[in-house]
């Protein structure tokens, strides 16, 4: 019947220097997978302090604490009779590592050092870490504290591998599954029949296929099983970890956790057959070759079985199947991904709720329905009997001990709270386009005109100076126009803020809101808003999803949520509503910008995913664009975009924190690090433009002209 064995790999939502709580989301894992008949259980990366702790990890107390929690799972009884491989910081040689620590019955069998370190995108380990050598073991020196605990006084340190009396155990964590010698090709040479994988990695929409199939492409090269652990919610800041905890052989997919998910714990395990790794490997005698040449690991040997004792008498017990592989659509990610984080924000901040200024456009239209789809979240999870969801409901709600939500709608009642801030330049189609949607969402809404409180600044302005400025429909300059549209945009933002401190004490319930922005990745690239506007806010979770990609979303939710009124926003124009409507004319997003949405998407990408400059991007778009327009044409909307790119950079340095969603987002503080300050003229690289457009259309020209001539 071969050789049996149950394996666990978890999803933790582990929150920054939560040691308390982290400690518990850890031994609640190991509990659930003891109790599967699971002998190995793999935890997500820096799973003791949470991965998001950024300086933190510089700090001696973060390593002292992370030894303590490890003391008290050492000491537990959930951690006897099973291995472990928990991740944690360590500092070795007054040198800081992020390891995997190897425990198993009581007693710490080894601990490895990450040696390929995550240090691009929203990564930054090598600020904190350093990478180990291959191969490289030395002894380290226990803490005191644990040295009582385990009588050890020293434990390898190093890239080694585990064998029990059945098996080899290697580890691998996050990156190195990713880089181009991955460790899981030398281990299974040497004969690893188990890797794990310990991550945190985060989602950004489309991304989860590549870890799959990088996952599925391992074990179909070197055959054996793939145990991978991540960390699932939000931590502490602008990243989402996407769990979907994965258990993988021979490049199947045999069990797969969920992606988006409420559950602080989430456990998946799989019963599968070593004989089928060792059968899978002798199929193919260059390996063997490969195999014979490799080398060799140094092997710390547990004295422990992880096959079933009773696998030749209980017939009942099968290897796991597989399984197709469960993928959500960009659609239903930012339904999902959004979702959960703005629910891990709100109840770990430990306010009243969410305050959203409710334009009417279709930017806070699909803030507001991500915050619907949380509290459609929050009542299936509260139905399924989710105790922590239940309770921090009942706090936020300001419920009591019976309350159990039940309807989003009347959650959202109690800690969703939008307004609609009109002027006299806004539309009666946008004021009931917000009030329709807030009813159909079942928010706490206000309706207001600030026409009073704008006028009164123009009337300070007026008799400080003895100047009124003019909007441009009514003769102003350009200057004046946009300093009386900021004037709107700002006082939003100063009655967002007064009105999520008090609407909760309008109702006799405790606590302030945290205020919602709903500026898109595409308008923070062109700089399309105003700097310290309703944009600023407390966190925004569209921050980095684009115009076209938002839009997808609407058209499913107004389908999936049954929220017919969202198909009028499909259809309206996007609008600031900033200036005075006129019979000759009405103020449009794209007009005012000078460039499409989905141009911008484009730029976006080509600027930070493919990075290109301004030369870069013109000799790509016009070969892309080359059959509808002229390379001059090309040439003028690449200077124009990268002009007020760099005119507006500067208002990325204040850009309200955001839902970490694209490749191209052009957040400043973590993702995407650039200057604020640039020459916007970009002399050199536009004449280096405009030389090759010349050329290209006298190019084409000499070839019209001898077609002619033939």
């Amino acid at each position: 019947m071969g050789h049996l064995i149950t394996v666990a790999t978890c999803s933790l939502n582990q929150w920054a220097l939560d040691f308390e709580g982290n400690l518990q989301r850890i031994l609640e894992s190991i509990r659930i997978a003891k109790e599967r008949g699971a002998k190995l259980r793999v935890g997500p990366e820096l799973e003791v302090t949470g991965y998001g702790c950024q300086d933190h990890f510089l700090e001696g107390d973060t390593y002292l604490h992370a030894w303590e929690v490890l003391a008290a799972i050492i000491t537990s009884e959930e951690a006897k009779d099973m291995i472990l491989d928990i991740g944690m910081p360590v500092m070795h040689k007054t040198v800081k590592y992020n390891c995997r620590v190897i425990i198993a019955n009581g007693r710490i069998v080894m601990i490895r050092p990450k040696m390929f370190l995550a240090n691009d995108g929203n990564y930054r380990e090598m600020r904190f870490f350093t990478p180990w050598m291959q191969h490289k073991v030395e002894e380290y020196y226990l803490p005191r504290m644990i040295q009582r605990l385990t009588q050890q006084e020293t434990v390898p340190f190093g890239d080694a591998v585990i064998s029990t009396r059945d098996t080899c155990i290697g580890c691998e964590t996050c990156e190195e599954l990713f880089t181009p010698q991955s460790p899981h090709i030398g281990m299974g040479l040497d004969g690893v029949e188990i890797f794990t994988n310990s991550s945190g990695s985060h989602h950004e929409l489309r991304k989860l296929n590549t870890r799959i199939d990088l996952m599925k492409a391992a074990t179909q090269k070197v055959g054996g099983i793939y145990l991978y652990a991540n960390q699932q919610g939000c931590d502490g800041d602008r990243l989402y970890y996407d769990g979907c905890a994965m258990i993988v052989m021979n490049g199947e997919v045999v069990a797969q956790g969920s992606q988006f998910s409420l559950k602080d714990v989430e456990v998946i395990t799989a019963t599968v057959d070593l004989e089928d790794v060792r059968s899978f490997r002798a199929r193919m005698a260059s390996r063997g070759i490969q195999a014979a040449q490799s080398e060799a690991y140094r092997r710390e040997n547990v004295p422990m079985s992880l096959t079933h004792p009773d696998m030749d008498s209980d017939i009942s017990l099968r290897p796991t199947k597989a399984r197709e592989v469960s993928y959500h659509t960009p659609e239903e990610e930012i339904a999902l991904g959004p979702a959960c984080w703005l629910w891990d924000y709100l109840r770990r901040s430990k306010t009243g709720g969410y305050f959203l200024p409710l334009s009417g456009g279709i930017d806070s239209c699909a803030t507001a329905t991500i915050v619907a789809s949380m509290c459609r979240l929050v009542v299936k999870e509260a139905g399924k009997g989710n105790q922590q969801v239940i309770e921090d409901a009942r706090r936020l709600a300001n419920q009591g001990d019976d309350y159990v939500p039940k309807d989003p709608r009347e959650f959202a009642n109690h800690i969703f709270y939008t307004c609609y801030m009109g002027t006299s330049n806004s539309s009666d189609e946008t004021r009931s386009r917000a009030k329709q949607l807030a009813e159909v969402i079942g928010s706490y809404h206000t309706d207001l005109n600030m026409d009073t409180v704008v006028k009164s600044i123009h009337s300070l302005f007026s008799l400080v100076t003895g100047k009124t400025p003019q909007y441009r429909v009514h003769g102003g300059s350009t200057t004046e126009n946009v300093a009386l549209q900021n004037i709107q945009a700002r006082l939003r933002m100063l009655l967002a803020y007064l009105f999520a401190q008090l609407l909760p004490w309008c109702r006799s319930r405790p606590g302030a809101l945290l205020v919602l922005g709903s500026a898109n990745v595409d308008e923070s690239l062109r700089g399309y808003l105003t700097k310290y506007d309703c944009s600023s806010a407390d966190v925004n979770p569209i921050g980095a999803i684009s115009k076209h990609d938002l839009k997808r979303f609407i058209g499913y939710a107004q389908k999936e949520f049954k929220m017919e009124i969202l198909g009028e926003f499909l259809s309206a124009t996007p609008t600031a509503e900033l200036e005075p409507i006129t019979k000759d004319y009405t103020q449009s997003d794209e007009v005012d910008m000078g460039m499409s949405y989905d141009e911008l998407s484009q730029y976006g990408r080509l600027r930070k995913v493919e990075r290109c400059g301004p030369f870069s991007m013109f000799s790509k778009l016009v070969h892309e664009w080359g059959t509808i327009l002229r390379p001059s044409e090309v040439a003028a909307k690449v200077k124009r975009f990268f002009f007020y790119y760099s005119i507006n950079r500067h208002k990325m340095t204040t850009i309200t924190p955001s839902y970490h969603a694209e490749a191209y987002s052009p957040d400043d503080n973590r993702f995407d690090l650039r200057p604020f300050l640039y020459n916007a003229s970009w002399k050199w690289q536009f004449n280096r433009i405009d030389r090759a457009a010349e050329a290209l259309e006298a190019q084409s020209n000499d070839h019209a002209a001898n077609s002619a001539d033939q």
